[in-house]
C-alpha cells in the first residue's frame, strides 16, 4: 500500500516538475522575444531619427561583442532580424492592436515610467507576436510577406505546436492560401448549423497536397489510397488537425448490396463521422448522389445520439466548380469537394541521376545550422 501511494507521490512530483520546466523554457523565450523587439525598435527608432544606413548595425553587432564577450544572438544577422521583426508586426499593432511599439524613451525604459513599460510587456506577452519562439519568427520574416497571413501562421504555430520543420512545410505547400484564400465548393452553411459549418468551413483545404504519394502516369485510384493509408501520419497532417483515422475499403452492407468507403474518419473538435471518396479522374455529377449516398447509410448505422452529421469529402484530381456546385445544390448531407495534387513519379531513365535521400540528409545536415538566438 505504501508503495503504491509513493508511486502516486513520485508521479505527481516528477508531473509538477515537467511542468515549471515548461514554463520555465517558455517564460525564458518570451523575455528573449521581448528583449529583441525592444532592441529592433531603438534600431528602427535611430536609424529613422538620425539617417542612418544598414552599416549601423555592423558597427552595433561589433559594439555588443566587444562589450560582451561570448554572447550569442548578436550577430549583424541576427540584429537586422530584430529591426524586420519590429517593421513587419507594425501592420498587425496598426490593425489589431497587438502591442505598443517601443519607439519612445518611455517605453523602453524600465527607469523611466515602470507602470507603463510593466503594462506594455503584459499586452506583448498575451499577444499572438510572443506565442512562438524567435527561430518561428525568422522563419515567418523569411518566407511570409502579408501580415495577415503571418498572423495566421503564428495562431496555427501556437494552437497545434508546429515545430521549425512543420512550419517551413505548410509554408511552402501554401497552406493558407489552400485553407483560408481558398474559393471551396461544399453545401456547409446551408446543411450544417453556424458553429459547425464555420468551422467545417475553416477546416476544408483546396486543393489537398500528398506529396509523398507518387503517381504513375496512369494514376488508380486503389493505388492512391494504398500508399495514403501507408503514410497514415503525413495524411492525417495535410487533412488537418482533429482527424482520427477509422478504415479503409469501410465495409457497408445495404439489403442484399455490398459497398467500400474509400476512406472513413471520425473528427473529433466536429464530433462526426467523415467519409472520404477518392477520384483519380474530373468530377463528375454522379459522384455527389455516390458519396451522399454513403454518408446516408453511415448516419443510420454508425451515428450515435449527441453525435453531428456526417459530413462527405470528395477529392478528385480536378473539377469544374459551376458543375460542382450544381451537384451539390439541393442535397441535404453536408458534402465538400477539392481538387488533390501528387507528386509525380520519376522516370527510371533519370532515377540514377539524381541523388539520395540519405545524400540530401547528409548535405543538409552538413550545410545548414540554426539562426542565432534560438
Amino acid at each position: 500500500m505504501i508503495d503504491t501511494r509513493y508511486a502516486q507521490f513520485l508521479q505527481q512530483v516528477k508531473q509538477q516538475i515537467q511542468h515549471s520546466q515548461v514554463k520555465v523554457v517558455l517564460a525564458a523565450s518570451q523575455q528573449l522575444l521581448i528583449s529583441y523587439w525592444q532592441i529592433g525598435g531603438l534600431i528602427l527608432k535611430y536609424q529613422q531619427e538620425e539617417g542612418w544606413g544598414a552599416k549601423v548595425i555592423d558597427r552595433l553587432a561589433g559594439e555588443i561583442r566587444h562589450a560582451f564577450p561570448g554572447m550569442s544572438g548578436f550577430s549583424a544577422r541576427n540584429l537586422g532580424y530584430m529591426k524586420r521583426f519590429v517593421e513587419a508586426s507594425m501592420p498587425l499593432i496598426l490593425q489589431q492592436g497587438v502591442a505598443k511599439l517601443p519607439l519612445d524613451e518611455a517605453s523602453t525604459s524600465d527607469a523611466n515610467l515602470p507602470e507603463q513599460n510593466k503594462d506594455w510587456e503584459s499586452r506583448f506577452l498575451s499577444s499572438p507576436l510572443a506565442q512562438i519562439s524567435w527561430s518561428h519568427h525568422v522563419i515567418l520574416l523569411d518566407k511570409v510577406k502579408e501580415p495577415l497571413e503571418r498572423l495566421w501562421y503564428m495562431e496555427q504555430t501556437n494552437r497545434y505546436g508546429w515545430g521549425r520543420n512543420t512550419l517551413r512545410h505548410q509554408i511552402d505547400l501554401k497552406l493558407y492560401h489552400r485553407q483560408v484564400k481558398a474559393r471551396k465548393v461544399n453545401n456547409f452553411t446551408q446543411t450544417l448549423p453556424p458553429p459547425q459549418s464555420d468551422l467545417a468551413q475553416q477546416l476544408l483545404k483546396d486543393p489537398y497536397i500528398f506529396d509523398f504519394v507518387t503517381a504513375s502516369a496512369q494514376a488508380h485510384e486503389r493505388d492512391i489510397e494504398n500508399q495514403l493509408v501507408s503514410h497514415v501520419t503525413k495524411f492525417l497532417l495535410e487533412l488537418g488537425q482533429g482527424f482520427a483515422f477509422v478504415g479503409r475499403q469501410y465495409p457497408l452492407k445495404v439489403g442484399d448490396s455490398e459497398f467500400a468507403i474509400d476512406l472513413l474518419f471520425y473528427h473529433i473538435r466536429l464530433r462526426c463521422y467523415v467519409v472520404i471518396e477518392l477520384k483519380a479522374r474530373d468530377f463528375e455529377p454522379g459522384d455527389a448522389g455516390q458519396i451522399n449516398f454513403y454518408v446516408n447509410v453511415i448516419n443510420d448505422h454508425l451515428r450515435v445520439e449527441g453525435e453531428n452529421p456526417t459530413i462527405g469529402l470528395l477529392l478528385c484530381k480536378g473539377k469544374n466548380d459551376t458543375l460542382a456546385k450544381y451537384a451539390l445544390s439541393g442535397i441535404n448531407n453536408p458534402l465538400g469537394v477539392a481538387d488533390y495534387q501528387l507528386t509525380k513519379a520519376v522516370p527510371d531513365n533519370l532515377k540514377s541521376q539524381l541523388p539520395t535521400i540519405e545524400s540530401i540528409e547528409q548535405e543538409f545536415a552538413e550545410g545548414t545550422g540554426d539562426h542565432e538566438g534560438e
